[in-house]
């Protein structure tokens, strides 16, 4: 049996959207919230932290239809078509984001933590640096495959609008996801190579976040084909370049 096969069994099975858009689980909608602390918030009365719980819940239901809206209409739905979607108004989700890069920031803040998680939780049931490779890749593309609109929401700016990919970079939730992963990939490679490949180390876990980006997006993008492959097999492909480079696909010359 391959590395990539025995790979696959140690991958925790993915529910149908992974909490993008209908997971059942608490986590799904949990943004960091002192109200459910028991923290005082220091110059607050009951009063004013009751206005700010409701405020949080409010937000998080909005991101929770947003993302439904998102999921339906595309990553270039307009915000009066999640607006429709949620049964509200625009100027509802104007106050609570202040423009639609401000929203993708937010529901960008959830979904890539959900990812974040999903990742390290197959990353953990792996025994070989090269296993942890494959699992967090597997996690990765099917967390994206599982909604690409939402994806490209939270990724891409809007066609046009220079604003959003401002916001989405100032916002750290897309740079924060990859210096996470970076570290996630990081940590088992350090421990194997040893101290003395540090140099290496440094490196290549952000040129491993570059291809396994770029070559995901590429195949998510991508229109249904025979020539397509498939989740896993796309998987095992990206984990033997970031391994073995395409050595072992170039044809040797006598």
């Amino acid at each position: 049996m391959s590395p990539s096969i025995e790979c696959q069994l140690l991958i925790p099975s993915v529910p149908d959207t992974l909490g993008i858009v209908n997971s059942q689980s608490p986590e799904a909608d949990t943004l960091p919230n002192r109200a459910d602390t028991n923290e005082p918030i220091p110059g607050m009365d009951g009063r004013s932290v009751r206005w700010q719980s409701h405020r949080e819940e409010r937000r998080r239901e909005l991101i929770k239809a947003a993302r439904k809206a998102v999921h339906r209409f595309g990553s270039d739905a307009s915000m009066e078509d999640i607006a429709g979607a949620a049964g509200t108004s625009k100027s509802v989700f104007y106050r609570y984001f202040g423009d639609k890069a401000g929203l993708q920031q937010a529901m960008g803040e959830l979904v890539l933590g959900q990812m974040q998680r999903r990742m390290q939780e197959a990353a953990q049931l792996a025994q070989t640096p090269r296993e942890g490779l494959f699992a967090m890749v597997s996690a990765y593309l099917q967390m994206a495959d599982s909604s690409p609109n939402v994806y490209a929401f939270i990724t891409r700016p809007s066609p046009g609008d220079a604003s959003s990919q401002d916001a989405i970079a100032a916002s750290g939730a897309l740079g924060n996801f990859f210096e996470q992963v970076s570290d996630m990939i990081a940590t088992p490679m350090r421990e194997f190579l040893g101290p003395e490949k540090e140099a290496v180390i440094v490196y290549w876990p952000t040129a491993a976040i570059g291809l396994v980006r770029n070559a995901g997006e590429m195949w998510l993008g991508s229109p249904a084909s025979p020539a397509k492959p498939d989740q896993a097999t796309m998987a095992a492909r990206i984990t033997d370049w970031l391994c073995l480079g395409i050595a072992p696909e170039l044809k040797t010359t006598t």
